[in-house]
């Protein structure tokens, strides 16, 4: 009798739990491993790791008044250029992870959007706190025919670190690293 409950307990668990994480589809696979590239490219300051996720015609709208819509592959791999080297240059170090909230699928379109934090190791002899800002995200793809998908449009803005923090995951969409939040004394720029 024990074992006959003992299996009916594992049996149910087991259902539970099939029912609780969906399986990975090949495109929430796909889609997921852009973020894994945009962190290892700002943990690395490589910005040649991210080319091949931009579409040739894609478009980065930045959370700058005062920049434009910056239109194609290398003009947005110039802006990442640049901005590795500022941290470079600084001898500083910069970790990116992502929380995607919402994901729309459609034939060979995707829409991601969610949440991004930053954070800024500056370099220890400057004796400075590390530092973090956060921000919303929109970023859309096209499926490519070797199931790859291509970055068309990419767009962020400015948001409350609390934000990225309080995100819940949702299905199989990237969670990231899931930082912990800096002690109230660390700077938010």
């Amino acid at each position: 009798m024990r074992f006959l409950l003992l299996t009916l307990s594992l049996l149910l668990c087991s259902l539970v739990v099939a029912k609780a994480a969906p399986p990975l589809s090949e495109d929430d696979q796909a889609l997921n491993l852009n973020y894994d590239q945009f962190v290892l490219a700002f943990s690395q300051l490589e910005p040649q790791i991210i080319e091949k996720l931009y579409a040739d015609n894609a478009c980065y709208v930045s959370e700058n008044q005062d920049k434009g819509i910056v239109e194609g592959r290398e003009n947005i791999l110039a802006l990442y250029k640049a901005f590795f080297g500022k941290i470079r240059a600084k001898n500083a170090q910069i970790d990116i992870d992502f929380r995607v909230v919402n994901r729309q699928i459609e034939d060979k379109s995707a829409t991601d959007v969610g949440y991004y934090l930053v954070r800024f190791y500056p370099a220890a002899e400057t004796e400075e706190p590390v530092s973090e800002f956060a921000g919303k995200f929109v970023m859309m793809a096209k499926k490519r025919p070797d199931g790859k998908w291509h970055l068309t449009v990419d767009t962020n803005n400015r948001a409350e670190p609390s934000f990225y923090f309080s995100a819940k995951p949702s299905q199989n969409w990237y969670f990231g690293r899931q930082f912990s939040p800096l002690p109230p004394a660390a700077k938010h720029d």
